[in-house]
């Protein structure tokens, strides 16, 4: 027996299982010497774990990891089948739904387990994502595109661009509704970048993502993939918008304004929240029904799509913190920035050693703007003395912008024009419901 038989399993694991007589799909039963007795199919497992442990799928759905120090013995009861993945058969669309497009880029909603590492990766094509959820063929006439297979911390402007391009195109083919899977990482960047390159949208264009991947039983990747395509097939409304989970159970799906949402957890299936904003839509996942909110965008047919896809690069984000190295600023200015936000504490404030930095970037005709590092509220740099001095130099406050979307407008504004003035009014402008009259009282 070849070690590819048991892949991932080394050593004194190794060398038990093969004694055994075991093979990647065995059925194995463990009893530990406390008496506990496990049973479930040998699986391969990563590489990069600990050398101590076999790794079985119980009938429940979930993989355990079992030490072999404290395991009494380890038997084979009988033959499974060797864990590997089958294209499923594309469900049969129903003629006279309306018609959605899947456009995958990547991400958990479109990846499986790498047994090798023990990672996730991108695996699946849009087709098979219509496929492996086969509810949708009777909400939508399904059309696929695979456009990347990238993890979201790769996707860039360059991607952008791509995903605009591609929605473009498709709604011009008859499209009434657009759905693009992506990695939640940098979804929110992504919705921002979409909100200002495709203006005047007839129909809705809808991110979504998966915070847990579709072979764990927990996994969010049907039930956002369902609700996105629910809305963007049903809803009455237009815009770029991110569809995932409103809370822990599996029963509404939000839509959340592309401009105004972003990712506030690490793993929780209901990790995106609209922030100074209230949320676009809701799909309940048992009824079907959707709850519109008023006052957005509805579809229009007879709307042309304005499409400015481009963005520019030396445009920088700047976090600052206590201890902040104000040479940081002055290496940016050295590479020819187009702009700089900062995401300053508060109502909008930076120390004072970073003022000749900034005091030069502006000189240099570099435009400076203002964000804030907490979640919600806006800035404002009147009411204390340290924001009036950066306001007296010519920083720019961008209002409730939140800092991402700021960044992304930023990269977009500087590639439509080279006038750093016309760079600060097209920042000040509202173009997608990145900045509002008012801030909400309730944080969310």
């Amino acid at each position: 027996m070849t070690v590819q038989e048991l892949e991932g399993y080394h050593r004194q694991v190794l060398q038990q299982l093969r004694k055994s007589k075991a093979k990647i799909g065995s059925v194995i039963r463990l009893t530990s010497k406390s008496g506990e007795v496990f049973e479930g199919t040998l699986i391969p497992r990563s590489d990069y774990s600990d050398q101590t442990h076999v790794v079985l799928k119980m009938k429940n759905g979930y993989n355990i990891g079992i030490s072999l120090d404290r395991t009494e013995k380890l038997e084979v009861t009988g033959d499974g089948e060797k864990p590997h993945f089958t294209k499923p058969s594309p469900p049969p669309n129903h003629v006279g739904l309306p018609k959605v497009t899947i456009i995958s880029t990547g991400g958990t909603i479109a990846s499986r387990v790498d047994y090798r590492t023990g990672a996730v990766q991108p695996a699946l094509t849009a087709a098979d994502l219509a496929s492996v959820v086969p509810e949708l063929s009777s909400i939508a006439e399904i059309d696929t595109r695979i456009l990347f297979s990238e993890y979201s911390e790769n996707i860039g402007p360059m991607h952008w661009k791509g995903m605009a391009d591609e929605a473009a195109k498709r709604i011009a083919s008859g499209a009434e509704g657009i759905v693009i899977s992506h990695g939640t990482d940098t979804l929110h960047y992504t919705a921002a970048a979409l909100s200002f390159a495709l203006a005047n949208l007839p129909v809705p264009v809808l991110l979504v993502g998966a915070q847990r991947s579709s072979e764990r039983p927990s996994s969010d990747a049907a039930s956002n993939l369902t609700g996105a395509v629910g809305l963007a097939a049903r809803s009455d409304m237009a815009g770029v918008g991110v569809a995932m989970h409103n809370d822990l159970s599996d029963h509404l799906i939000i839509a959340h304004l592309g401009t105004r949402v972003r990712k506030c957890h690490t793993s929780r299936r209901d990790a995106f929240e609209s922030i100074n904003s209230a949320p676009l839509a809701k799909y309940d996942l048992k009824t079907g029904e959707i709850e519109m909110t008023s006052g957005v965008p509805k579809r229009d047919k007879s709307r042309k799509i304005v499409l400015k896809s481009r963005f520019a690069p030396n445009a920088y984000l700047i976090k600052f913190y206590p201890g902040f190295n104000p040479d940081v600023i002055n290496a940016v200015i050295s590479e020819e920035a187009r702009g700089i936000v900062l995401e300053g504490t508060g109502l909008g404030h930076v120390s004072g050693p970073l003022f000749d930095p900034l005091k030069k970037a502006l000189k240099r005709d570099v435009p400076v703007f203002m964000t804030s590092q907490t979640i919600w509220g806006r800035v404002d740099m009147n009411v204390y003395n340290t924001g009036r001095d950066l306001l007296n130099l010519g920083v720019t406050p961008l209002e409730d912008m939140i800092a991402e979307t700021a960044i992304v407008k930023l990269m977009w504004v500087a590639a439509q024009t080279k006038s750093s003035s016309k760079v600060r009014e097209m920042m000040l402008q509202p173009l997608a419901g990145e900045i509002t009259p008012r801030t909400l009282v309730e944080a969310s």
